[in-house]
């Protein structure tokens, strides 16, 4: 960039403007004027260097130069060329198009009047036809140039607006589904602390007529406090994220709500099969496995655990379509759980297209950034979709108390 406009735009205003200063002082030896003629031709290569920033300056400039170059009787010179390309600069760049038009006029009646005071023995009008057809020719160009670059600016301006609009549709998505997250950890952590109560209550009147089973409701309280915390402390991780990654949105669809509703129950991985029943009536064909050694998770982790499987599946079902096979694994390991949901595309596709736009897939990644777990999620090469998610098994409880 050179003072605002780009290298190639300045070196070519450069080669145009040095050419005509060129044409001007090779001709000063023999043109008429001679060299005070020839400094009218530079003074309008020098004003060319100028006609993208400033194009009606830069034509009244060399509008000027040339009528006093004819009021001096001097004909027509090849540099008058630089009269044409002042009008396509105006035409082209100036901001309003009556600038453009009244250049226009300005140029067929000064073409006119070089006509009249051309020297030349030849009839004038025949000259006042030429040089009118030529000054058209160009005006007309340089219109339909503008044309084009005016359509193509505001398909510029018109992408960019759309992405600006996808972008903050995406933000609102991601504050949404933190929402809704922090929400639901909420009731979990209200539960536990409803647990906690419970417990300590009974073991307060149970300590001196059954010790053991104070303690147990002890240790009970210790686990669920220590369990609670650090639900509590993913739920400020939540609420404290003001500023997360720029999401990618994705075609995919809102979760399928569940029938008695987020405040009457806490769905939890015990209700997988329940859930695969429901997509089974809507018409997939769905596969349940459950590998490794089953351990009880907490209620936060069973939570997001199925609302991934919710969202997998609805998107199977809005995009593969009815009639689609879904293989739904469970995974237990001794640091995780692991949950993948393949399908193999080939049901019958939706009636209407599915509109672009959704944010399943963001809200699925913001549910598993909550554990420090993964996601990936993409197309198969065999055919249909596939989502797999990796969430870790919270540290030890001792370890938090530790970490507080």
């Amino acid at each position: 960039m050179i003072f605002g406009r780009r290298l190639p735009a300045v070196a070519f205003d450069v080669a145009l403007a040095g050419l005509v200063a060129l044409v001007s002082v090779a001709g000063g030896p023999v043109q008429p004027g001679g060299w005070w003629s020839s400094s009218i031709g530079v003074a309008m290569a020098l004003a060319l260097l100028f006609r993208r920033v400033r194009p009606v300056t830069v034509t009244v400039v060399v509008a000027a130069l040339a009528f006093a170059q004819v009021a001096l009787g001097w004909a027509p010179m090849l540099y008058d060329v630089a009269v044409l390309i002042a009008l396509y600069g105006v035409v082209k760049y100036a901001e309003r198009l009556r600038d453009g038009a009244i250049a226009g006029v300005v140029a067929v009646l000064g073409a006119v009047f070089a006509a009249v005071r051309d020297p030349l023995p030849a009839a004038w009008y025949y000259a006042a036809v030429y040089y009118t057809l030529l000054t058209g020719a160009v005006w007309l160009v340089a219109l339909n140039v503008r044309t084009r670059r005016q359509y193509v600016l505001s398909l510029e301006e018109r992408a960019a607006t759309l992405e600006r609009e996808r972008e903050a549709e995406a933000r609102a998505a991601v504050a949404e589904e933190r929402t809704r997250i922090a929400r639901e950890l909420h009731d979990v952590v209200a539960h536990s602390m409803a647990v906690m109560i419970v417990q300590a209550d009974g073991a307060r009147y149970m300590i001196d007529q059954n010790p053991d089973t104070s303690r147990d409701a002890l240790k009970i309280v210790a686990d669920t406090g220590r369990q609670g915390l650090e639900d509590m402390r993913r739920l400020v991780g939540v609420l404290r994220e003001a500023n997360p990654p720029e999401p990618v949105p994705t075609p995919a669809v809102r979760p399928v709500p569940d029938p008695a509703g987020p405040d009457h129950r806490r769905p939890s991985v015990a209700e997988l099969p329940a859930l695969l029943d429901r997509f089974r009536e809507a018409g997939l064909r769905v596969r349940y496995t459950v590998t490794g050694r089953s351990v009880p998770l907490p209620p936060a982790l069973e939570l997001t655990v199925h609302r991934l499987a919710q969202e997998a599946l609805t998107n199977v079902l809005k995009h593969a379509g009815v009639g689609a096979s879904v293989e739904l694994t469970l995974a237990h390991t001794a640091d995780g759980v692991a949950l993948a949901v393949v399908d193999d595309g080939r049901g019958h596709g939706p009636l209407t297209p599915t509109p672009p736009g959704g944010h399943g897939l963001v809200g699925m990644r913001e549910r598993v950034s909550v554990y420090d777990g993964t996601l990936t999620a993409g197309a198969r090469l065999a055919g249909g979709w596939q989502v797999r998610a990796w969430l870790p098994l919270p540290s030890s409880p001792g370890s938090e108390v530790l970490a507080a």
